[in-house]
């Protein structure tokens, strides 16, 4: 069982909805602090934060090789170096966001770039861990998030499945066995038509773990679907406003739109239900308005049924329609007064 703190995430419970900070502050403490009021009121059940600086991450230089080259990239010609310094959320916020994420009843972690990084946040008690996509090759940074015994969500963006799965074998040999993986495309945003869910029931069968999904798609429909086929852990980036702009503010959801998320991936684990045949206990009294046979003229004793005094109407408390033929031609045992539901009694 997959769990973090007292938080239980197995299929048939909620989905557990993490609403991803990353960047989105926008430079400001007091605007992280508003998106963990605004994922509190939403109804997420965590907020994670990035924890690096640019120096964990590249080095500032500005030759070809660090210089974002994608056209179709947000963040196209831009260097790594200052990329990630507008990202970064400063280590000195992360126990004031921590704390105030604990006081509105959300679990806080984040995802570490580098193993001062999860030294750091040993020291500040998070109770999971994440792994992104881009670093499901450090097997060194995996080991060491895995040697903390705390749980371990990784995202699979890019990563083929031999890399999958030497990331969860480095995880277990680290004595780590209390590990989720996420579907993702680590595109920004990602197209639906790129998202392939279907890959969320396989990859619990193979790794035999929660599977959730990491959505970089614009509006809820991929996340909605996820959860159908399984996925009980979703992420999503938001902001307060995308007009208000931010590393990340473009495929980010906006606190409504976080809302509904929560709202529907939980109709959605809802709807599941299992295999089932037949009325529900709410469907029963709905079976009156199933069609059944009714004397629809009064009838004498003796006198034969035919297709002008007997009928498929409904209420269904008559014989099953598909006796009709049985009884045509057969002759009543009494009177039958307009309104009978036709039984084998009365033939």
């Amino acid at each position: 069982m997959f769990k973090i703190d007292n938080r239980e995430i197995i299929v048939g419970s909620k989905p557990f909805i993490i609403a991803e900070m990353s960047g989105n502050h926008n430079g400001s403490l007091e605007r992280a602090l508003e998106l963990v009021d605004a994922a509190a009121i939403a109804g997420a059940d965590a907020v994670k934060l990035q924890t690096y600086t640019p120096d964990t991450l590249t080095l500032n230089i500005k030759s070809d090789e660090f210089i974002i080259s994608d056209e179709n990239s947000l963040w196209h010609g831009r260097s790594l170096y200052e990329l990630y310094q507008e990202g970064t959320t400063p280590w000195e916020w992360h126990s004031e966001i921590m704390d105030h994420a604990v006081k509105r009843g959300l679990i806080c972690f984040s995802s570490p770039f580098d193993n001062s990084s999860v030294d750091f946040l040993e020291s500040l008690g998070v109770s999971a861990y994440k792994i992104a996509s881009a670093e499901i090759i450090d097997h060194g940074l995996i080991t060491h998030v895995a040697e903390t015994g705390k749980p371990i969500i990784i995202s699979t963006g890019m990563a083929t499945l031999n890399e999958i799965s030497e990331a969860v074998a480095v995880a277990h040999t680290a004595g780590n066995q209390n590990i989720a993986l996420l579907q993702c495309t680590a595109s920004y945003p990602a197209s639906p038509k790129n998202s392939n869910i279907l890959t969320i029931p396989n990859m619990r069968e193979i790794f035999n773990c929660e599977v959730g999904l990491s959505d970089h798609t614009m509006g809820v429909g991929a996340a909605v679907g996820a959860v159908a086929l399984g996925a009980t852990i979703i992420e999503k980036h938001f902001t307060l406003r995308r007009s208000d702009g931010g590393i990340d503010s473009a495929f980010s959801l906006e606190p409504k739109e976080l809302e509904q998320l929560v709202i529907e991936t939980e109709r959605a684990s809802l709807a599941l239900g299992s295999v089932f045949y037949g009325p529900t206990k709410s469907e029963m009294a709905g079976l009156m308005f199933r069609r059944s046979l009714y004397v629809c003229e009064d009838i004498k004793a003796g006198e034969e049924f035919s297709e002008l005094n007997v009928r498929s109407i409904r209420p269904g408390f008559g014989l099953h329609p598909k006796y009709l033929k049985t009884v045509l031609g057969r002759s009543a045992k009494h009177d039958l007064a307009k309104g009978t539901p036709l039984s084998f009694d009365c033939i």
